[in-house]
Order: structure tokens, then C-alpha cells, then sequence
């Protein structure tokens, strides 16, 4: 078997076991996430920091952990990922979130150039009720990116991870913040494999 024979089989390799492989001689490469969320609570930066665990989970990542309105255009176009959350305001994301998401016009001029192009994103949110409105708000955030013609995943749930903090609920438990982990590390698993496809 030949060097480039055995390099395109550990390559086919790493996209099954969904965990980057470097090959002997191969640059030791990264991927980077930026992590962006609003919370007044303290409940949707403790999400985010479930998602900054699970993308460190995973080898060669550099994540980026900011509050919205700290996110700056080398932030958002130096990233692979984007990864945003938000609380749950009358069945909508924030208004600082929605501004986050003009503001990569209007700010940092993604458009007509599409520089979100095919970078991963995916969403997080907490709300205070069962049925709150946190998969509006993910969708709302997903919907975004999609405009933006940004590759989406979930993990963690079905749009992606979610977290009940009022009623009977005791704010966020271990089993919201695994749905995070869970949502950081596919969102690296993701970037990678899409980086290894360029």
C-alpha cells in the first residue's frame, strides 16, 4: 500500500469515528468556535459554558466564549463555528440577540459577500416554562444562519440544546447542561469534518 492509499484510509477513518486524525508529518491543525450568548440570569451563560466543556472535548479546538455585545468581526470571521444562545422573551430570542444577528450586516457587513458561508452554527436557549418557547427561539437563531448560508446542526435535542429554569424545575440540572456538552462537541466534530472536506 502507498503513503497517499494509507492517508485517504485513516482520512475516511476519522469521518466515521467523528474525531479528527493527524496523520504523521501533518501540521497540528484547529478549529475555532465562537460561542456568543445574552443572559441576564446567569441561566444561559451556565448553558454556554456546557457548550465552551463539550467543544473542548474534542482535540485541536479553540473555543471563544463572549456575551453578544462583545463579539467582534475578527471574532465572527475568524471562527468555523458559531454556536449562539439566548433566554426566552415572550417566545422570541432577546432583542440583544436580534441585534447580535443585524448587527452582521449592519456592523460587519457579512453581506453581499455571504462571509458566514459555509461556516457550522447552532443554537441554545433557556426559558423559565416547559413549553416557553425555546424551540421558536432556536429555530429563530437557526433561521438566521440558514439566510446567511451557514451549514446548521443540532445535538443535544432536536433543534438543539434547551434548558428550563422556572416552576417546577430547579434551574439548570445535569442532564440540560449534558445536552450543552453534548451540542459544543457534535458542533467540533462538524467543523472538523467540514474543514476536511475544503
Amino acid at each position: 500500500m502507498n503513503n497517499s492509499m494509507i492517508r485517504w484510509l485513516v482520512l475516511a477513518l476519522s469521518v466515521f469515528i467523528e474525531t479528527p486524525v493527524l496523520l504523521a508529518g501533518e501540521p497540528a491543525a484547529t478549529i475555532k468556535i465562537l460561542v456568543a450568548y445574552h443572559s441576564v440570569t446567569g441561566n444561559t451563560e451556565r448553558m454556554a459554558q456546557g457548550v465552551v466543556e463539550g467543544v473542548k472535548a474534542v482535540p485541536g479546538t479553540i473555543v471563544v466564549l463572549k456575551r453578544v455585545q462583545e463579539v467582534t468581526a475578527q471574532d465572527l470571521f475568524g471562527a468555523d463555528a458559531v454556536v449562539v444562545g439566548s433566554p426566552v422573551y415572550w417566545s422570541n430570542m432577546a432583542g440583544e440577540v436580534k441585534t447580535f444577528f443585524d448587527n452582521w450586516q449592519l456592523k460587519f457587513g457579512v453581506f453581499p459577500d455571504f462571509k458566514m458561508r459555509d461556516k457550522v452554527g447552532a443554537a441554545f436557549a433557556t426559558g423559565g416554562q416547559i413549553s416557553s418557547g425555546k424551540e421558536l427561539v432556536m429555530l429563530s437563531i437557526l433561521g438566521a444562519m440558514l439566510g446567511n448560508q451557514m451549514i446548521v446542526v443540532s445535538g443535544g435535542g432536536a433543534f438543539g440544546a434547551s434548558a428550563t429554569t422556572e416552576g417546577a424545575s430547579p434551574g439548570i440540572n445535569d442532564k440540560e447542561l449534558d445536552g450543552a456538552r453534548q451540542l459544543g462537541k457534535r458542533v467540533a466534530e462538524v467543523a472538523w469534518m467540514v474543514s476536511r472536506g475544503k
